[in-house]
């Protein structure tokens, strides 16, 4: 065998030992990969085993929520009934112009543009005063929650 014969064998080998280890190696990741996913999974015969499971869910947004007392809040000359007391008096205390902004946005469900375009305002101007609303009737719900 010539020396250059001999050299060709080797790098067969030597490629063929590195294909060896990276196939290996990819399938020890794979197991590592499995046994991971199996280890969070649960069988469902365990579930079925343990308690009952019903096999079906029952779609609860459509029906209507029986709500109880209602707390009326009035803007821009229209009532708006609320289940949460506390929503209702956070409101209130927010400034007249925001809470017309939180009626247009949340309950007429108008675009910001279209509500910045009744009032002058841009779209983003709009956008940043709901989001600041938000932010005040959240720390007002925490004032009340603690009175």
């Amino acid at each position: 065998m010539t020396e250059y014969e001999a050299y060709q064998e080797h790098i067969c080998y030597t490629h063929d030992t590195y294909c060896r280890i990276v196939i290996r190696h990819a399938s020890f990741d794979a197991a590592r990969m499995l046994a991971a996913r199996w280890k969070q999974e649960i069988s469902l015969e365990y579930l079925t085993e343990e308690k009952f499971v019903p096999f079906s869910t029952t779609d609860e947004y459509f029906s209507v929520p029986d709500y109880g007392e209602t707390y009326p809040f009035s803007v821009r000359g229209q009532l708006v009934l609320l289940d949460n007391c506390a929503l209702t008096a956070a409101l209130a205390r927010l400034p007249e112009q925001t809470q017309e902004e939180m009626f247009l946005y949340y309950f007429q469900h108008l675009t910001q543009k279209e509500i910045g375009e009744r009032s002058g305002w841009t779209r983003s101007t709009i956008g940043r005063h709901i989001q600041l609303a938000l932010k005040q009737l959240k720390e007002e719900m925490e004032v009340l929650s603690h009175e």
